[in-house]
């Protein structure tokens, strides 16, 4: 009996050392040197102001005030009014607007894969939250990415980290990045 008692507390004490590299802090850690590489091996200049007139860099990435680790760099901007006859239509995305988003994503280890879900060759629908809906869409970051951009038919890249991402990548700690393009649904 006391030797079954030592057996299990030694098993205790393995499965506690082995499992003690990956408490939530350790993976944060990672998530954060993860993220730093990757801006300083793509060369990002980090900006704290979003550049004036929509004038973008091609390295140019936004750091999103008030979130860690959320980087935005703005593509194309989308068409900002519609024009019929004499009238003009203000297209700025308002909230619980149907966002029809086409994406690629792709982790910051070199060499990852990227997953598209660019075209319906790639996914059949594309995928449709509500903006300002987080029950729509988890990802805190889209929101975020459809109040920079503004318009339908914009274009952007993020780099999030998995605190800002889907719930599979919040329990995984895994930062990605995201090359979005959207449009409203009527």
């Amino acid at each position: 009996m006391k030797e079954k008692v030592i057996y299990i507390l030694v098993c205790v004490a393995l499965v506690t050392i082995s499992c003690g590299n990956n408490t939530y802090s350790n993976l944060r850690d990672q998530e954060d040197k993860l993220i730093a590489n990757y801006i300083s091996r793509n060369n990002l200049n980090i900006l704290k102001e979003l550049p004036a007139n929509d004038v973008w860099g091609a390295n140019d990435y936004y750091k999103v005030p008030g979130y860690d680790h959320l980087y935005f760099h703005l593509i194309s901007r989308g068409d900002s009014i519609a024009v019929e006859g004499t009238d003009t239509t203000d297209l700025r995305i308002v909230a619980n607007d149907l966002i029809v988003t086409r994406y690629k994503k792709y982790q910051l280890y070199e060499n990852a894969d990227t997953l598209s879900y660019w075209t319906t060759l790639d996914q059949g629908f594309p995928y449709e939250f509500n903006y300002l809906n987080t029950s729509s869409c988890e990802a805190v970051s889209w929101h975020e990415a459809v109040r920079l951009m503004k318009y339908p038919e914009s274009q952007c890249q993020l780099i999030v980290m998995s605190k800002w991402g889907f719930d599979a990548d919040q329990t995984s700690v895994t930062p990605y990045g995201y090359i979005l393009k959207i449009k409203v649904k009527p």
